[in-house]
């Protein structure tokens, strides 16, 4: 069977870049496939894999503009010719659904989410601080794109979803079903540690959608200490909002991640978030986490076990949640087995299940699996 792998675009290190990591890992002979790349926003199991990207690979400065260059995706995507292949699975939080493929080809579609910033235009350009006349201006570009995307959701013949928060949103925009599968939790990456430090700490890209400024602003009025790890166009802004007590480390190594997962008091999750994995990772540390209660979060979270939850999306809130957080205590073994049931083994299984169920026939060659977490641990 042939099989291409097709990816949004690898312009930034998130969840949605490991999935596309793992359907590789979990089939070696696809073919991968991306509108752009750049090499070192790939996750490092397909960094010196091949890609076939489009034309868009050669725009003059891809990295700066690549956000600004949205109204040609659409045409990048209808460019690739996908007419030799059996199956095609698309990894898409924009654009990529659209792909065209053969007559008698399988596509399914994981979907991270429905395009963020035209389904949700109103509160993304208000979190953006865009003026008015920049909002007109984009307004009647969006619906166009919204109009597109609609198109664009004909072309799978099956959809998966991250999170049912996501599928939700997939039968509202595109009134299609969608079979839930979670994303993969690297847990061998991860290891508990019997020292522990007496900080919080969040771990994100930083951009305004992911509402850092709750969690700084929080940590900053009840005089704790917060280590932010990532970096982002938002980086600036909050770096304004912080007191004394608030470090930004930037990008860091995994390894130095790791060390600090396993150490915090616990992950800052004060976003609505599709799915996110960063909690997940950081209960595979044995460390919970304090978030905002909807989107994905509370598909990953049981409040009181292995994390709290707080309401409003208000610094007050938060605050309240780390001080209500301070008087549990919490098992680390808990919190590790309840990540367990997000690995890549669980993740693989379940989607090789999906592709049976919908006739697809893999020889059991053109799969690759993992160990069992427990042996790799």
């Amino acid at each position: 069977m042939r099989i291409a792998v097709v990816h949004d675009y690898f312009t930034q290190m998130g969840g949605a870049e490991k999935v596309a990591e793992e359907l590789m890992r979990m089939l070696p002979q696809a073919v991968l496939h991306s509108t752009v790349a750049l090499r070192d926003c790939m996750p490092p199991g397909i960094a010196d894999q091949p890609v076939i990207t489009s034309w868009m690979q050669n725009l003059p400065r891809l990295r700066q503009y690549y956000r600004l260059y949205f109204l040609l995706y659409p045409f990048a995507v209808r460019s690739f010719d996908l007419s030799n292949y059996d199956l095609v699975i698309t990894s898409s939080s924009g654009y990529v659904k659209g792909v065209r493929t053969g007559r008698d080809a399988l596509h399914v579609c994981y979907c991270h989410t429905p395009m963020r910033w035209v389904w949700g235009f109103d509160s993304y350009s208000e979190r953006e601080s865009m003026g008015a006349a920049q909002r007109l201006l984009l307004h009647g570009l969006i619906a166009g794109l919204r109009n597109w995307d609609v198109g664009a959701a004909r072309q799978p013949d099956h959809f998966i979803a991250n999170s049912r928060a996501v599928a939700t949103r997939i039968l509202r925009a595109y009134g299609r079903h969608a079979e839930v599968i979670h994303p993969p939790i690297d847990l061998g990456r991860f290891r508990m540690s019997s020292e522990h430090g007496d900080y919080y700490l969040v771990l994100a890209r930083l951009v305004s959608y992911k509402r850092i400024d709750l969690a700084i602003e929080a940590c900053t009025l009840l005089g704790r200490r917060l280590l932010v790890i990532g970096d982002g166009p938002d980086r600036a802004r909050l770096m304004g909002l912080a007191g004394p007590t608030v470090s930004f480390l930037g990008r860091l190594s995994d390894s130095e991640v790791e060390y600090h997962a396993a150490r915090c008091r616990a992950l800052l999750f004060p976003g609505e978030e599709d799915f996110g994995m960063a909690p997940l990772e950081i209960a595979a540390a044995g460390r919970p986490t304090i978030a905002y209660r909807a989107g994905g979060a509370m598909e990953t979270i049981i409040d009181g076990v292995t994390g709290v939850f707080f309401d409003q999306q208000e610094p007050e809130s938060l605050a309240a949640a780390i001080q209500r957080f301070e008087e549990f205590e919490w098992s680390e073994k808990v919190l590790r087995s309840h990540a367990r049931s997000f690995s890549v083994e669980v993740f693989q299984m379940r989607m090789r299940t999906f592709l049976s169920k919908i006739g697809v026939r893999l020889h059991e060659d053109a799969l690759a699996s993992v160990d069992m977490e427990e042996k790799t641990a």
